[in-house]
């Protein structure tokens, strides 16, 4: 199965920008918790708030904004309202689900165990396949995927996850859905 982008020539995400709540407690997780280090900041014109970076690995970023009159956190709309497995993973169209950081599969439950062992409260390992529930109970050669789950302290949710074999075309089997498919009322044609 080809996988190169015949347009663009992308080499990944440069960053992915978030919001926090108190940036000194964002550095405190991501370079003390996650030992990301952080690897630039800037301080926004006329007290519009920070912007810092986070080295995630492989040339990526995870940023933040810290904005002084950022409204709160809306979980269950801007974001999940808990992790997978154990709660609503639902979240608002144009909003932010979770970001998942690839991590080594040899190394995938020693991550694990090391973020229960820093006080980090952790989902069950989900084995992702293709399976009408989506997970299996124990490890298969149809897992294609081994992940679980996390949050910062803005409740942020994020995931490590390891890729367990390679993609065929027969991965790629379902149709997409559209916007006629939603069971929610399509609030951007309503009337002023």
């Amino acid at each position: 199965m080809s996988t190169t982008n015949a347009e663009f020539e992308l080499g990944g995400i440069n960053h992915l920008a978030l919001v926090s709540s108190d940036m000194q407690r964002t550095i405190d997780f991501y370079s003390g918790v996650l030992g990301m280090p952080l690897i630039k900041t800037i301080e926004l014109p006329g007290g519009g708030g920070q912007h810092f970076f986070f080295d995630c690995g492989g040339g990526d970023c995870v940023a933040f904004f810290w904005f002084p009159d950022a409204p709160d956190a809306a979980p269950g709309i801007s974001a999940p309202a808990s992790r997978p497995g154990e709660g609503e993973l639902l979240s608002a169209v144009g909003s932010m689900n979770h970001v998942a950081f690839h991590v080594p599969v040899a190394k995938f439950e020693e991550y694990r165990d090391r973020l229960r062992d820093k006080g980090v409260e952790v989902s069950p390992i989900l084995n992702h396949d293709d399976s009408p529930s989506t997970v299996a109970r124990t490890l298969h050669e149809g897992v294609f995927v081994r992940s679980f789950y996390f949050q910062d302290p803005d409740g942020i949710l994020l995931e490590f996850a390891c890729w367990t074999r390679g993609f065929t075309e027969a991965d790629v089997s379902h149709a997409p859905r559209t916007g006629a498919d939603r069971t929610v009322e399509d609030r951007s044609a309503a009337p002023a």
